[in-house]
Parts: structure tokens; sequence; C-alpha cells
């Protein structure tokens, strides 16, 4: 059923979703101090396994099991794993905020990396987003600043892994059923930590374990909420609202975990956020067929989902 305000319900369901990653970041920070993080990507990986076979098993069959791009979707998958894996590294030992604004360098990434890869030229508008965006991560990142932790150069890495992975998930756009797609997000990941986690596991008591099932929900909703708001308008047009995950992260990161929000922090993330913003901007007139010289590319879904 179509509603009413396809747009608003896009905008809605793309706001919601950030924020329901943003919590499951906050449970995956939480958990990691009860568990063993290993543990705590197994749950994520487990339940949105689980329940998006369940889904896909009773609205498609077995169609979705099928994918004539076997090691495209393997090593998708394998990305998407790897960088799962750095940003609950990164989580369990900096704030949320911080850990979140800087895997929020991946849309700037997608356009380097386009650039070195893919051979798509940029013009000066796109460089000079580029180049402030960098220096909005070093802002958040603080290099020999006293408050620096080492362990953001996890999240920095988790988001250039994201970046590839954003690029393949635009490549297989348009080539790949999106159900098999789907499914692929996770699949393998299950796979690997249900062996991985084996010599760490700790049985978990009742609420540690209610817990890890809520981290899995929650990110497999917001991804749900995420397909379903690009059902009705354009990525392009609606991934600006994904930043809302990193205001929410900031909230949580204060109310929750009493983290100080630090000045450059918070002058970083404008920056990256403004750069983002501003790439998509650019791209959105190119695609628009507004006079632009520079053509580039965009993340078309949520760093890390």
């Amino acid at each position: 059923m179509t509603p009413a305000n396809p747009l608003l319900a896009g905008i809605l369901f793309t706001i919601v979703a950030g924020a329901l990653f943003a919590g499951m970041d906050s449970f995956g920070k939480h958990l990691s101090t009860l568990l063993p993080v290993l543990q705590v990507i197994w749950g994520r990986y487990v339940v949105q396994t689980v329940v998006i076979t369940a889904w896909l098993g009773a609205t498609t069959g077995t169609r979705f099991l099928r994918t004539p791009r076997p090691g495209l979707q393997l090593t998708r998958g394998v990305l998407l794993l790897a960088c799962t894996f750095l940003m609950y590294e990164a989580l369990s030992r900096v704030p949320l905020a911080d850990a979140t604004a800087v895997l929020f360098f991946s849309p700037i990434m997608v356009t380097v990396l386009s650039v070195v890869f893919l051979r798509e030229r940029i013009g000066l508008h796109r460089i000079a987003a580029v180049v402030a965006g960098f220096c909005g991560m070093l802002l958040i990142l603080r290099p020999g600043i006293g408050s620096f932790h080492p362990a953001l150069f996890l999240a920095l890495a988790a988001s250039v892994l994201n970046a590839v992975y954003l690029l393949l998930t635009r490549r297989l756009a348009g080539r790949e059923d999106s159900a098999s797609t789907q499914f692929n997000t996770t699949a393998a990941g299950a796979l690997i930590m249900s062996i991985v986690v084996i010599p760490v596991w700790r049985t978990p008591d009742l609420p540690t374990g209610l817990l890890l099932l809520a981290l899995g929900l929650f990110g497999t909703l917001g991804h749900f909420l995420l397909v379903r708001a690009f059902s009705y308008a354009s990525a392009s047009l609606l991934s600006p609202f994904l930043y809302t995950q990193v205001l929410t992260a900031a909230a949580v990161s204060v109310l929750l975990f009493g983290d100080p929000l630090h000045p450059a922090t918070i002058a970083g993330t404008a920056v990256l956020v403004a750069s983002g913003l501003y790439i998509w901007w650019r791209e959105n007139r190119r695609r628009s067929g507004a006079p632009v010289i520079d053509p580039g590319t965009r993340a078309e879904l949520h760093p890390g989902d």
C-alpha cells in the first residue's frame, strides 16, 4: 500500500532507521562490557539473518538463495563483517558519538574511491568538499592532542571498508535480485561468526540475552525501514536524513553513557556532515539535469548496516 505522501513517508522511515541504528550501536557498546565483542557481533548477524531468511522465505520462496554473482556477494558480505568488527572494537573503547561521526566519513571516502578505482572525474567544488570532510574527520580524531584515543583509527578503518562495501552495493544494484542482496548482506557473516565465536563463547544471563536479541532486532528493523524508505523515494534524496544517526548517537552518548562532547568533536562532526550534504547536493543537481560539471557518486545505504 502506497502512502498518501511517499516522500514524507520515506523521510520519516529514514529518520527512524537512523535512530534504530544508533540504538543498535548503543546496545553493542554496552554489551561489549558484558560479553566478548565477537559474541556481540555474532548476535547482531545471526538475529538479522534468521529474521530476513524467514521473511524472504515467506514472501519470495527460495529465489533469494540464488545469485549469479556469488563471489561479489561474498566479498561484499565479508567487507561489511570486517567493518562491523572494527566499529564494535572501537565502540568498546571510545564514546559512541565519536565513533559514529568517524564512521560517517564513508560518503566522503566513496567519492575518493570512485575517482581512484572507477576513474570518475570530479571538479573543484567536490574536491573542496572532500578536503573539508577530511579536515572535519581530523578534528574528531584530534591527533596530537591529549584527548586523542588511538581506537578511533579502528572506526576510521571501518569507514574505509564501509565505503568499499557501498561501492560494491552500487555495482550490484539493478544487476542482482534485491532479495538475494538482502540475504547475502549478513548470511556469510552469520556463518563465519557462528564458527569464530565458539572459543570465546560466554553463556549470557537472561537480561544480557534479551539485549543481544534487541541488538539484532534493532538492526533488522532499521534495515527493513531503510529499504522501504528507498522504495518511496530515491536514495540520493533520502541519504542526508541518515545523518540523524549521528545526532541520535551524540544524544545517547551523553545521556546514557555520560560521555562528554568535546568541542572539537562537535565542530568536526558539523564539518563532516556539511561536506557530505554538499556532495549529496551536487550529485542531486547533476542527476536532475542542472548544469553541474563534476559528476560523482553517493552512499546508498546506512554505513555499516
